[in-house]
């Protein structure tokens, strides 16, 4: 059986006015963006997306823009992740009643959960959420990292338990899950978090990622893809090489908010660069090295 997700998905950025306030515009148009160059999936209320400053009718507002524009073109995934186990519940069946195509959703991340309360987190909301799930493992933000054989074991009691997306730079790990859990679950979706970790995963024989510069170079991500599925491994390899040398403008920003939202203003496309607070916009200088990678690979919109 064939991964229900798989490919280029976007952990899709929220664009904001510089009040702060939702820029709608910019959303519908990020949407459409993606959408046209060749975007599977799209993930609003993402990390990415700083789901975390925004309020519930935020998320909401932001998801339903994102289904009117591209809805029945590419997948909608909005995000449930909460500390409180019923919220996550909550979003997900109001985003289920709204028609989504499934839900994303990472461990709490304030208490650091045992095994056996994040098997009591993840279950709920599997039980609770008739949807497909992927369960987002990002260790860095969440202080937990979620063991393969948890995977597995929620894998093989719940079927909607269709994927993991994985931000993490461990390829041990992403080899494990591959071949631990979808070895039994053909229909279990491995999906790297890091764009530069789309062309390893593909070979080791998983799915695709979810992957934030996607917001600004979904073409290239997705050549990246199309060629290994292909079986075109000398262009992969060569696309992969240039996401390589962009992946750089996270090694010069402050966040992924940031990283992502200063590319696309040096690729000059209608969103702001501004986060909420605490975050900031990205100093000058950073955007002028930003400005630089984007020449030397002769990006643009």
């Amino acid at each position: 059986m064939p991964t229900m997700f798989y490919g280029v998905i976007t952990p899709f950025i929220t664009p904001f006015n510089e009040d702060y306030s939702i820029d709608i515009n910019g959303v519908k148009w990020l949407a459409k963006y993606q959408a046209e160059r060749g975007v599977h999936g799209i993930f609003p209320n993402s990390t990415t997306g700083e789901f975390v400053h925004l309020s519930r009718d935020e998320s909401i507002l932001v998801t339903r823009i994102v289904l009117e524009e591209v809805g029945g073109k590419v997948w909608v995934l909005p995000g449930i992740s909460a500390n409180h186990t019923n919220d996550s519940v909550t979003l997900g069946r109001l985003f289920r009643d709204m028609g989504v195509d499934g839900v994303i959703t990472t461990p709490p991340f304030f208490f650091k959960l045992s095994r056996d309360r994040l098997k009591l987190h993840f279950s709920t909301i599997l039980e609770r959420v008739d949807l497909p799930v992927i369960i987002y493992n990002i260790p860095s933000l969440t202080g937990v990292n979620i063991p393969v054989d948890l995977y597995l074991e929620l894998a093989r009691e719940y079927s909607n338990l269709v994927g993991a997306k994985v931000t993490y730079e461990n390829l041990t790990y992403l080899r494990q899950l591959i071949q631990v859990v979808k070895v039994e679950r053909a229909d279990f979706a491995v999906l790297t978090g890091l764009d530069d970790q789309l062309l390893p995963v593909l070979t080791m024989g998983g799915d695709g990622g979810i992957m934030a510069l996607a917001n600004a170079t979904p073409q290239l991500h997705r050549s990246i893809y199309d060629a290994y599925i292909a079986g075109d491994y000398k262009r992969a390899f060569e696309l992969w090489r240039r996401l390589l040398k962009l992946v750089r403008v996270y090694d010069y920003s402050s966040s992924f908010p940031t990283a992502v939202k200063t590319l696309l203003k040096v690729l000059n496309a209608p969103i702001n660069p501004y986060p909420r607070p605490p975050l900031t916009p990205e100093k000058p200088e950073v955007e002028e090295k930003v400005k630089r990678i984007v020449e030397e690979l002769n990006l643009a919109i």
